[in-house]
């Protein structure tokens, strides 16, 4: 008999990438659109936009380059457009979109954004990707306070199939989960609705004033809390792939869907590393398929983009927390592995982990882009001043 094309621990960790990503921040998405007075049916025809923009891309780079090339949404961009998008309408929104795209799109195309990429040492690419990843470690263990039952069922069929079958032992925690989760009867399906909506085409309205106070700020905070983290985290997994190209296709993709809602297409960091670690497959050439795979379910998702937000409330936030935690512990410790392997940039990628992990924010911007400056300042004054 033929053996199946994609192993099924390469299949679950596209599943649990992309799982991670709707269920840490697709509700920030439905307040954001709401703030702009979204109705129901438009904020789902928005997520299924958001969907197939995700998976088209995904599958698209993936296929393209043969590496796990993972897109996302940009939460730290959803959380200011929540705030930021209040007493807008929907059409002054979906200008913004356009714009910060447009935007996105000049930043790939001059090749700023490249070499910027290109001096940051992969010490501090690894400790800037440990330190983004250590709350999803932190959040797993934590959860034993309160759902010790549920999530130490997880924790054990995790050990003991990581001894026997390392490759089924996050299958083996997921499964074991949900068992416990039916058996207590916290799995709440009432209300979840699985009947697609079609994503509605909105005409667009350009503000200056919007421009500036929303657009220009949404630009900034995908650049350097998403893409530059994504870029950084699949620089820090071993695939250096040519970064414009990358931020040009994905920003395209993103002006062409922004009237319909989609307000963000990035290079991945956090999903991206489940695709991109050990656990996913063995060979690091074969990882690409747990990202293809990730983006047929992307374009699930997007299908069904109405009934996300509802099945993610129907599973125990702490079996997501648990699952996210152990599926990346391989990535974390490979992660504080390179960034502190080299004596000499140790003391750089530690302020860079503690920076990232510290979940500091100025001018809007989150930890992981301070932490690759504040390292980076101490990598340089170190290097000069060791040199002379």
């Amino acid at each position: 008999m033929r053996a199946f094309p994609i192993p099924l621990p390469t299949v679950l960790s596209g599943f649990v990438a992309v799982l991670v990503g709707y269920a840490s921040s697709a509700a920030i998405i439905w307040q954001a659109a709401l703030a702009a007075g979204a109705t129901t049916e438009q904020i789902a025809g928005w997520m299924t936009a958001l969907g197939i923009a995700m998976g088209v891309s995904t599958l698209a780079l993936t296929l393209w380059y043969r590496a796990p090339v993972l897109t996302a949404w940009s939460t730290p961009g959803a959380a200011l457009l929540v705030t930021g998008l209040h007493g807008v309408s929907i059409q002054d929104a979906i200008g913004v979109f356009i714009v910060a795209n447009a935007l996105i799109v000049l930043c790939g195309v001059t090749g700023l954004f490249a070499r910027l990429m290109k001096i940051i040492p992969h010490s501090l690419a690894s400790a800037m990707l440990a330190g983004i990843l250590l709350r999803f470690g932190l959040q797993a263990f934590n959860s034993l306070n309160s759902e010790l039952i549920l999530c130490g069922s997880m924790l054990v069929a995790w050990l003991v199939l990581k001894v026997i079958a390392p490759r089924y032992a996050v299958i083996a925690a997921m499964l074991v989960g949900i068992a416990i989760a039916l058996m207590k009867g916290d799995v709440v399906t009432e209300g979840v609705n699985l009947s697609p909506v079609m994503p509605a085409f909105i005409a667009p309205h350009f503000s200056l004033a919007h421009s500036i106070s929303i657009a220009l700020p949404l630009f900034l905070v995908t650049m350097a809390s998403q893409n530059a983290p994504g870029i950084a985290t699949m620089k820090a997994s071993g695939y250096s792939l040519p970064v414009s190209p990358l931020i040009v296709f994905t920003g395209l993709l993103a002006l062409l869907f922004s009237p319909f809602g989609v307000y963000s297409i990035c290079i991945a960091a956090i999903t991206a590393a489940i695709c991109q670690s050990p656990e996913a497959h063995p060979d690091a050439k074969r990882r690409w398929l747990a990202a293809a795979a990730a983006g047929v379910f992307y374009l699930l998702a997007g299908v069904f983009g109405g009934s996300v937000t509802g099945l993610m409330a129907a599973l125990p936030v702490s079996w997501i927390q648990m699952l996210a935690g152990l599926a990346l512990l391989g990535t974390i410790s490979g992660s504080l592995y390179q960034a502190l392997h080299h004596e000499a940039e140790r003391d750089a990628a530690i302020v860079t982990f503690l920076v990232t992990a510290s979940g500091l924010t100025l001018l809007g911007v989150g930890s992981a882009f301070w932490g690759l400056v504040v390292g980076g300042i101490c990598y340089a004054v170190l290097t000069l001043f060791r040199r002379t």
